[in-house]
């Protein structure tokens, strides 16, 4: 559901360092907000303290969020230690990887851009959608 953002109450929070906004902001604006805040049904922030930042750093007014049922201040804190937590980064190697592929469906050799013109061109012909 979207929720106007000076609606969102935003109360004591472990989180101190928000880090740099800015690049979170910048894949928001360019590829949307890819999940929710969360938010009690008082509309208190339980998780996505950066998200609901760089949602204000971009200017919206309105943000993609969860309600949960949770009141209690122990849940709560638990809620967002966790969703801190359970995260799992990129290995050096994955990132690599992940650059490379990019790289490669960016700019496709000479034989590939000759097959997807192919491919296009029949798609095309006989309607055929992705």
């Amino acid at each position: 559901m979207q929720i106007p953002l000076d609606e969102i109450i935003v109360k004591k929070r472990i989180r101190k360092e928000m880090g740099d906004i800015s690049s979170l902001a910048e894949s928001m604006k360019r590829f949307g907000q890819m999940s929710p805040i969360v938010i009690n049904s008082r509309n208190q922030l339980i998780a996505g303290g950066r998200r609901l930042e760089a949602a204000r750093y971009l200017g919206w007014r309105t943000i993609n969020a969860v309600v949960v049922d949770i009141s209690d201040s122990l849940s709560k804190l638990e809620y967002e230690v966790e969703e801190n937590l359970q995260r799992q980064n990129f290995t050096a190697e994955e990132i690599t990887l992940a650059a490379k592929r990019i790289n490669k469906l960016r700019n496709p050799g000479f034989f590939r851009r000759i097959w997807n013109g192919i491919l296009n061109f029949f798609k095309k012909l006989f309607r055929i959608e992705n």
